[in-house]
């Protein structure tokens, strides 16, 4: 596996969520300098979100970033991404939306900064992210973690109902 990719959790739950989802994955291999790696839909529960809520459409895709990138400069893309979708400044926390995205990683890089944590500090706690992620990276050792990908799955103890769409 690259030492360099990038893994980004997909999410949406207003909308179109497919197409939303399919649409930006395009987005992303335009800044990939290699094939992307892509894991299924998945519908899964909202986590931590207001009561009522719809349902998520989540996936992960891995990239590798164009030499010279950083998180932050990747970050940055993202959010781009997320408000050219139409994604609104936040009113109340996780409330529904066209397009969440989430750099849970990037290569080893480690931070912890107010606008950036790497590696993302719920990812390894997260149906919705590992049960995508283990299908593109199973034996990922995200760091910080002693565990892989699969491993993090397994040990899960979360009540999150997951179906896989696509």
């Amino acid at each position: 596996m690259n030492p360099n990719l990038a893994f980004i959790a997909l999410g949406s739950n207003l909308g179109d969520s497919k197409r939303i989802l399919q649409d930006v994955i395009l987005r992303l291999e335009r800044i990939s300098t290699e094939p992307l790696l892509k894991s299924s839909f998945w519908e899964t529960t909202p986590v931590d979100c207001p009561p009522g809520s719809p349902m998520f459409l989540n996936a992960v895709i891995g990239l590798v970033p164009e030499s010279g990138e950083t998180p932050e400069s990747l970050l940055s893309r993202l959010q781009t991404l997320e408000r050219e979708f139409g994604r609104q400044t936040k009113k109340v926390l996780n409330e529904p939306r066209p397009l969440d995205l989430d750099l849970i990683s990037f290569g080893n890089e480690v931070r912890n900064h107010a606008t950036l944590v790497l590696p993302h500090p719920r990812a390894h706690l997260r149906r919705f992210v590992l049960q995508p992620l283990a299908e593109i990276a199973p034996d990922l050792l995200l760091p910080g973690q002693l565990r892989n990908v699969v491993e993090l799955l397994r040990d899960l103890g979360s009540n999150e109902e997951i179906r896989k769409i696509s």
